[in-house]
């Protein structure tokens, strides 16, 4: 045989050794718990979060687990007769072991002593027969010549995170231990200017009903294509990382990182973008570009525009992220542009809820807040009126989970896209966009207005750094809200006024 074909196949037999390797298991011990389950009342609660009947290596002792469990289920007594009865009752008796194996399970203990202990063992030992099986299905598709690498790597590492996530339990904290870090956060905030707590938007109305982006939080901001979603990310990236020098990481799924800069010289330059594009920049504004772009260099954004990113490979970038350049804020653009490769769902709002689910743990796991842009469903086109076309929470499109999961929920919206030039009390429209606080977990909700450049693709707050218009949510405060005019607010040319943003 040539020696190239020998080296081929060796690697084979090598993963017949693993194979055939005795699989982790301790059958005494889950004797000893399944056991303890059937002579004390109080033992399920002590292993229920530790244990699933996967834990087990003994299919009659996984059986038996089920019945234990579905008895605590149903508040019903848990001991010999019962869990026989239940095994009876479901068909799954012989499985067990029959009735006599059920009693001599129980006849080998005495009590449920250090069981919780136990119970983490065999829990160890079913994770290290899931990485057994894990990575020997990954060992012979990467052996498989037609198995596309890419792909079985980005499956992997949605398999690994899977084991990872489904096998963490934290633990309960003391609420002293809890109350210490609540009183330091809240010192802390007394000493920011206005009271802030979390990281700074730039736009100070927003800021004042927010308190800033909390750490840990997952905030959506929606709207309907061409309402300013992409411009208001970058407005408030170069908010936070330009004017305050906060580190702050960009996921762009939709337009390229090239394109995303070149918005943002847009906006700090405050030369049109399709000048940019053109290259035709006026004398005076080669000067302008020159002196200003230098703002950027240094500025810490971090650009990825991966198309199709998984969840799991956002989460491996952020963490990597985090860890090299202690990012304080994530921005997402966009949602629906994500996928959770390497997991089957039945449908897109599976999949969608799955990943804004994950994108909540990953906010809480970097302790950082995570804004996600999203797109609306097409009610609002459908509806009439100043007040008809401002978007709803049920306009989400594809998932009622994304409002779920979300701590914040925004919308924005732009009258003038729609020809409304004056709201219901003959307030001026014009280069005017809304911010619809629709969902606050921990405050307040109500809507801001900011000025907005298209040309520039430019939000900033009334009036450029003064305060902007607030309207409060009237389910918040019973007291009449104030008319406040708009002030500073320039109009945007015609045409401007569908700049595709």
């Amino acid at each position: 045989m040539p020696e190239q074909s020998q080296k081929r196949r060796r690697p084979q037999t090598d993963q017949n050794i693993v194979l055939n390797h005795l699989q982790p298991q301790a059958l005494e011990l889950e004797e000893a718990v399944v056991g303890a389950l059937m002579i004390e009342q109080d033992a399920f609660p002590k292993v229920s979060d530790i244990l699933t009947p996967e834990s087990f290596y003994d299919h009659r002792h996984k059986v038996i687990y089920e019945a234990v469990a579905n008895l605590s289920l149903n508040q019903r007594p848990i001991d010999i007769l019962t869990v026989t009865e239940q095994l009876r009752s479901s068909g799954t008796l012989e499985e067990a072991g029959g009735p006599l194996y059920v009693t001599q399970l129980a006849g080998k203990v005495t009590s449920s002593a250090h069981i919780d202990y136990h119970a983490r063992i065999i829990a160890q030992k079913a994770m290290a027969r899931e990485l057994i099986s894990f990575t020997s299905e990954i060992q012979s598709l990467a052996f498989d010549d037609t198995t596309d690498i890419s792909e079985l790597l980005n499956d992997a590492e949605s398999r690994l995170f899977q084991i990872a996530h489904k096998n963490v339990k934290k633990d309960f904290e003391s609420i002293e231990t809890v109350l210490d870090e609540s009183m330091k956060r809240i010192h802390t905030a007394s000493k920011r200017a206005q009271g802030m707590s979390g990281l700074a938007s730039g736009f100070n109305d927003l800021d004042n009903i927010t308190s800033g982006w909390q750490n840990s939080d997952l905030i959506i901001l929606a709207a309907r294509p061409a309402m300013g979603k992409t411009a208001f990310a970058l407005s408030m990236a170069k908010n936070i990382a330009v004017n305050n020098e906060q580190p702050v990481a960009v996921f762009s799924l939709e337009m390229s990182n090239v394109q995303l800069v070149n918005r943002l010289i847009s906006s700090v330059c405050e030369i049109p973008g399709n000048k940019l594009r053109d290259g035709r920049l006026a004398p005076y504004e080669w000067k302008v570009l020159d002196s200003k772009v230098n703002a950027l260099q240094n500025a810490p954004i971090y650009l990825d525009d991966t198309p199709s990113l998984s969840i799991t490979e956002f989460r491996t970038k952020a963490i990597r992220l985090k860890n090299e350049h202690d990012i304080k804020l994530i921005i997402i653009d966009y949602l629906q542009l994500m996928n959770a490769s390497g997991i089957r769902f039945g449908n897109r709002q599976e999949e969608i809820s799955t990943i804004s689910r994950n994108l909540k743990g990953i906010a809480k796991e970097l302790d950082i807040p995570i804004i996600a842009l999203s797109q609306l469903n097409r009610g609002v086109e459908g509806r009439e009126g100043y007040e008809g076309k401002r978007p709803m929470l049920s306009d989400l499109r594809e998932s009622g989970a994304i409002e779920q999961d979300a701590d914040i929920v925004c919308f924005i919206h732009r009258p003038e896209y729609y020809k409304i030039y004056e709201d219901n009390n003959h307030n001026d429209l014009h280069g005017v966009a809304e911010i619809i606080i629709a969902k606050h977990r921990n405050g307040g909700v109500g809507d801001v207005r900011l000025s907005f450049r298209s040309d520039l693709a430019l939000f900033d707050n009334i009036g450029g750094g003064g305060k902007g218009s607030v309207r409060r949510s009237k389910m918040n405060e019973d007291e009449p809200l104030p008319d406040d005019p708009l002030e500073g607010s320039s109009p945007v040319p015609d045409n401007m006024g569908d700049y595709p943003f």
